[in-house]
């Protein structure tokens, strides 16, 4: 009599086959999914683009560059970012007018003390001239506290021995008190601005009284990832750092109340896709 169980234990072979590859895709469609679910990275993370004039290139060429790509831009509603350079400091309400109703969404400031360098700031503003005065606000509030700060290292032990050491904390807290009285009268120290609009729009804004210069940048998406470098109204032939050769006043000499500027970000160079006991480190100044 026979007694073959072959058939049997094939079948069963073949079941525990198909089970196992059955597993397996549900454990891939459920590793799948996973993946699906989890954040992308922002590839762009590390990149800055820089519009602008370099430190150190010729400041007519610049111009120049900026006009000739102004002429030729052709770009979709709702237009292009540009930087707006201007041909003299101008108080946020001078801002207002010599833009026009612009959109706005940054302007860039400094104080323009003679013989120092002054930080470069710049403050979102999409409503000007009153988001720009906040922001000067804003900014002498933090000039008068770094020039508390100069002025207690100045009568620290360290500063009294070392009389270079106190002239550098004294001309600190002039500077950072010209400033702070800047921002706090509105000054003339605005001195470009990032705006938004049609190509057309700003052709025709580049021709308006106290523009400088209207440099489109249609590659720009993100502002927090743009540094702007516009030409200072002083700069003629080449973009340098002003000079720095002020003095810290004399015994009896009061403070001047020169205009002041403002910070969300500074400002570095073209080049697209691309309290210790030591003075504080000097702020952007180009």
């Amino acid at each position: 009599m026979s007694t073959d169980t072959e058939p049997p234990r094939r079948s069963r072979s073949a079941a525990l086959t198909w089970l196992a590859l059955a597993c397996a895709l549900v454990a891939l469609v459920a590793v799948v999914a996973q993946r699906r679910d989890q954040p992308v990275g922002d590839r762009t993370v590390g990149e800055v683009t820089r519009v602008g004039v370099a430190d150190g290139a010729s400041v007519p060429a610049y111009l120049r560059a900026a006009g000739d790509e102004l002429a030729r831009l052709d770009a979709p509603a709702p237009g292009s970012y540009a930087l707006v350079s201007f041909a003299a400091y101008l108080t946020p309400a001078q801002v207002a007018t010599t833009l026009g109703g612009a959109p706005v969404s940054a302007v860039l400031a400094r104080v323009p003390v003679p013989g120092r360098q002054t930080e470069i700031v710049r403050i979102a503003a999409l409503r000007v001239p009153d988001d720009v005065v906040g922001g000067m606000t804003e900014v002498a509030v933090r000039k008068d506290r770094e020039a508390a700060d100069y002025r207690a290292r100045a009568a620290a032990p360290a500063a009294t021995a070392d009389p270079e050491l106190r002239r550098v904390y004294d001309t600190g807290a002039d500077v950072a008190a010209r400033e702070a009285a800047g921002y706090r009268t509105a000054c003339a120290c605005v001195y470009a601005a990032v705006v938004r609009d049609a190509p057309d729009a700003l052709r025709a804004l580049a021709a308006r009284s106290g523009v400088r210069a209207v440099d489109p940048a249609p590659e720009v998406t993100r502002l927090d990832r743009t540094v702007f470098t516009p030409p200072l109204p002083e700069q003629r032939d080449v973009a340098r750092p002003p000079a720095d050769t002020g003095l810290a006043p004399s015994p009896g000499m009061v403070d001047s109340s020169e205009s002041a500027p403002t910070v969300t970000g500074s400002s570095p160079a073209r080049g697209r896709p691309a309290s210790g006991a030591g003075p504080p480190n000097p702020a952007p100044t180009s």
